[in-house]
């Protein structure tokens, strides 16, 4: 999963200003129309885009930071009733000058930015004044808090001192994150699973105390130090009060349902996916994936098995449970390769080096030297994703990049880390690593960071990223990836499936009320997940909305774009070349990036 700090945007790390510069987000020479009429529109449209980005930016100093602009390190977010009118007011005097432009006339690359920006423009008013996770999603609060530490100190994007100096400022404020917290959650709205969630995560803010404050305040003297040693102390104060009142009064009060609503979710499935597929569509097509894979899981189980003892009966017209036995046998062959519970890290690292040089070596898509690390998650973004990849703003040039990966917890039994270590086996672990770092997630960050929007960048389409990792997988399988090892075709499929089933699984769980034990089945019978990794897509699944689509909707798209350039070019059709091509189009929903790349017209 890409990482994303805002649970309330439907947004991606990316692009942003330098230190002490406003973001810029004019396109170079080459996307500018050649008519001047049309020119006189690109040039406003420039305008308005770097106006936007600027205000918007100053309104969400914490992400700010995150995707490289540092002018707001100082400041945390607002979430006042003032600071969401703010919001209101600025996206719809923004919507009002965006709706006064010719968009038809501008150039090609800005139509799809302005299409994108009305998308946000719109998202961003609606989030506030329909979807209202202010008022019943405490992780909206608990992640700003951590992530405005975790921002500043985990990469060096300036010396020390100057971070720590921010991180106080920072810590300061903090606390009234908190108190607005408590004064807009109505416990009556916010459901049991969110507010035990929270409760979890908001002790991770002390952690990155204790990992990145805390060794490096020597670094500070005089009333620097001092000034930080307060604010670490009143921070301490802080969490701790608020721990007391996630445990004492929201947790035990907490009345809310975790289900959106078929009308909420349909308006955010668009917003997140800007794709031309409903959800009754998608449902459909994820069905029908699911049933054309399990047949190929059929067929691979009966070579894999045959004449071995034991083996279940394997006809060649199965019947469900036919095909159920035979698959679940031959995937206990993946099982039994996979790391010890505290050899996970170690094993990816692995993995990472192996997929690059297999990448490289097959001459798939140029690959980029920028620094890549494996880490362990953060505490306080724990429980909600296995692993993700948190890429740096990409004006933050050189600094790394990471793929981190939750750690099993020290609480579980052995048996809870058996079944997780099943799911997370070895070949799946180097799936993994191929759709968050190679080629996946982390490659295709790196390309989309040199498109010359930086609104693009800044708004970049989770369903563009998601679907590119789940295709990256399938273009490693299709080049030979581990060819030579026949379970990992099984693997793979096995893989596959899981991605299908968070699309059905996110409108089943928001629209149709399905139970616990009945997506329990779809994870764990009928795409096969381990009861551990099915514990937790439920949890992630009442948690989020919107976001488990973007792996199969984008792929579907991916997979579609592809198959039509290869039948417009023919023999011409060159792998590479058309790889470097769609990613150099700075990751939009992938419906513009096809109408770019095979020049249709822009919807």
């Amino acid at each position: 999963m890409r990482h994303n700090l805002l649970a309330a945007a439907v947004l991606a790390a990316a692009l942003a200003a330098c230190q002490g510069q406003a973001p810029t987000a004019a396109p170079d020479a080459s996307t500018q129309a050649a008519d001047p009429a049309a020119a006189r529109q690109d040039a406003k449209f420039a305008d308005l885009s770097k106006r936007w980005l600027d205000g918007w930016l100053r309104l969400n100093p914490v992400y700010a930071t995150q995707v490289g602009d540092h002018r707001f390190d100082a400041e945390v977010d607002d979430y006042s009733p003032v600071a969401r009118q703010n919001v209101i007011a600025f996206s719809k005097k923004m919507l009002a000058e965006l709706d006064a432009i010719d968009t038809a006339g501008l150039s090609r690359e800005n139509q799809v930015d302005a299409l994108i920006l009305r998308n946000q423009l719109r998202g961003d008013i609606w989030t506030i004044e329909t979807l209202q996770g202010w008022a019943w999603d405490p992780q909206y609060y608990s992640g700003s808090a951590g992530s405005a530490i975790y921002n500043l100190m985990a990469r060096e994007f300036a010396p020390m001192p100057q971070r720590l100096k921010s991180a106080t400022l920072r810590m300061e404020k903090i606390p009234a994150i908190f108190a607005q917290a408590r004064k807009n959650l109505d416990p009556a709205r916010v459901p049991k699973i969110h507010a035990e969630t929270a409760a979890r995560q908001n002790r991770g803010v002390l952690d990155l105390i204790d990992q990145f404050i805390a060794p490096n305040a020597g670094q500070l003297q005089g009333e620097d130090r001092e000034r930080l040693d307060a604010a670490v102390a009143g921070l301490r104060k802080a969490v701790a009060e608020h721990q007391a009142w996630l445990d004492k009064t929201l947790v035990p009060n907490a009345k809310g349902d975790f289900r959106i609503g078929a009308k909420l979710y349909d308006e955010k499935l668009q917003f997140a996916l800007m794709s031309p597929l409903s959800r009754a569509e998608i449902k459909q097509r994820a069905e029908a994936e699911i049933k054309r894979l399990r047949g190929e899981m059929y067929a691979i189980s009966q070579g894999l098995l045959k004449d071995k003892p034991g083996s279940p009966d394997m006809p060649a017209a199965p019947s469900e449970a036919q095909q159920q036995n035979a698959i679940e046998a031959a995937l206990e062959l993946t099982y039994v390769d996979r790391p010890a519970r505290d050899k996970v890290v170690d094993f990816a690292k692995q993995t990472l080096v192996e997929a690059t040089a297999f990448t490289r070596a097959k001459n798939l898509v140029t690959v980029p030297d920028d620094p890549v690390k494996i880490i362990l998650m953060p505490e306080f973004q724990r429980g909600f994703s296995v692993a993700y990849c948190d890429s740096p703003g990409p004006l933050d040039k050189g600094l790394d990049t990471y793929y981190a990966i939750s750690p099993i917890p020290d609480d579980w039994s052995q048996q809870q880390a058996d079944s997780f270590l099943r799911e997370y086996n070895n070949r799946v672990i180097h799936l993994l690593t191929i759709h968050e770092a190679m080629p996946g997630h982390y490659l295709e960050g790196a390309h989309s960071a040199k498109h010359p929007s930086t609104l693009r960048a800044v708004l970049r389409s989770g369903t563009f990223v998601e679907g590119w990792g789940i295709y990256a997988e399938a273009l490693m399988i299709e080049a030979g990836y581990k060819a030579d090892d026949p379970l990992m075709a099984l693997a793979y499929r096995k893989w596959r499936l899981r991605g299908i089933a968070n699309a059905i699984l996110d409108q089943a769980v928001h629209v149709d009320g399905i139970s616990r034990e009945d997506a329990m089945k779809l994870m764990t019978v009928t795409t096969f997940q381990q009861e551990r990794e099915a514990a937790g897509k439920w949890v992630r699944a009442q948690l989020s909305s919107a976001q488990l689509p973007t792996y199969f909707v984008g792929s579907q798209e991916h997979f579609d774009m592809r198959k039509a350039a290869e039948q417009r070019d023919g023999a011409k059709f060159d792998l590479k070349a058309y790889h470097d091509k769609v990613l150099s189009y700075g990751a939009p929903p992938v419906r513009f990036a096809r109408e770019l790349m095979l020049d249709e017209p822009i919807r």
